[in-house]
């Protein structure tokens, strides 16, 4: 399974890109793939094509109407492992003995 962190952006629409984000975003949520938002990006979870695919997907919505895409993209791939974004987290609480802030 891979976790995939990316995000992007049109580099060519000004400093409001609420609007190209959302866009983005509705193609990851109706993916049906298992995401994470934060403030700095989104975390996939799935397979190698599964995951990619839609980081594609992505590009081409934004290719569109931009003429420059920003895009930043880390991979962690694990053989065999599922559900890993909330188990990273619970057991880094686990050791830390703790709640942290989702």
């Amino acid at each position: 399974m891979v976790l995939l962190e990316f995000s992007m952006s049109p580099l060519d629409k000004g400093e409001s890109l609420s609007p190209y984000v959302s866009r983005i975003l509705k193609i990851i949520d109706e993916s049906g793939i298992d995401y994470r938002l934060n403030p700095m990006g989104t975390v996939l979870e799935g397979e190698w094509d599964e995951v990619m695919k839609i980081v594609r997907d992505c590009f081409l919505e934004l290719e569109k109407d931009c003429k420059r895409i920003s895009v930043s993209i880390k991979i962690d791939y694990r053989r065999g492992k599922e559900k890993r974004m909330n188990r990273k987290i619970d057991k880094v609480e686990k050791t830390l003995g703790r709640k942290l802030s989702r």
